[in-house]
């Protein structure tokens, strides 16, 4: 899988490791002034200079202080952006808060990605084609919207938060979609891939996933489709989900555009309208 991406700029999150930096390491390749971000300097410094990234931001993007000032320093740096990955996410076992007091599931895998989307809409606007890919999971399928309550301040579980997360980007995206039909907006399933996931919860959670981990795909093979949603010219689709590099089946909730649209009005709330 090849495209000529000479001349366009992206920008992807979460790439010092896993699917993140084989998705820009691909991009990169392929001609595009690719731009990764993330948490630590030194490692983001080194997979920047790793996959041939033309520059790159350091940013703890559950915090919404630095989604804005990251998005800040990307526009007054570059002022054009043609496709923005949103690859940052992470599973928690127990309940963190951010230094702003918000869930950390909730924060860091939807409303970082819901934010910096939105405080970058003007470049994409501005691109001839702009894409926002956001990766999801097939998580998304046991989610379900705790409108009274996304942070989990009631019982928390880790894998209900993660799935409430997955379903979300499943929605924004959708409701992205709608709101911007200059745009291609689409999410994505990257598959069971042997990234590291998790084991940032060390313990019983983490030896768990080190045991998944040996029957997993590749990061390679797992950032396939992410890749073709923001390289692929010919895939002019949006509001979509993707797995395995084609159009898949999101679950029923996965479809509601009228829960889209309340979770927009909600992440509005979060972050300020």
């Amino acid at each position: 899988m090849t495209f000529n991406l000479s001349g366009q700029t992206m920008l992807v999150t979460g790439a010092t490791g896993g699917i993140g930096k084989e998705t820009a390491r691909e991009l990169a390749r392929m001609g595009a002034r690719v731009f990764v971000v993330g948490r630590n300097a030194r490692k983001t410094e080194d997979a920047a200079r790793e996959v041939g990234a033309a520059g790159h931001l350091v940013a703890d993007l559950s915090e919404m202080g630095e989604v804005r000032r990251a998005a800040a320093e990307f526009r007054e740096r570059e002022g054009r952006l043609d496709v923005l990955v949103n690859n940052a996410g992470a599973f928690y076992a127990q309940r963190q808060e951010t230094r702003g007091g918000t869930e950390m599931t909730w924060a860091l895998n939807h409303l970082a990605p819901f934010l910096l989307t939105r405080e970058l809409l003007p470049l994409l606007r501005g691109s001839r084609q702009g894409r926002v890919v956001t990766v999801s999971s097939a998580a998304h399928a046991q989610g379900r919207m705790r409108w009274d309550d996304p942070e989990f301040r009631r019982g928390y579980r880790g894998w209900a938060a993660y799935g409430q997360s997955k379903l979300a980007n499943v929605l924004f995206a959708r409701e992205l979609a709608r709101r911007e039909p200059g745009l291609l907006s689409n999410s994505l399933h990257p598959g069971l891939v042997r990234s590291g996931f998790a084991h940032n919860n060390g313990g019983l959670v983490g030896r768990v996933w080190g045991l998944v981990d040996r029957f997993g795909i590749t990061p390679q093979q797992g950032a396939r489709t992410s890749i073709r949603l923001a390289a692929d010219p010919s895939l002019l689709l949006s509001g979509r989900y993707f797995s395995q590099e084609k159009v898949a089946r999101e679950a029923p909730q996965g479809r509601d555009d009228a829960a889209a649209a309340r979770l927009w009005a909600l992440s509005e709330e979060y972050v300020g309208g």
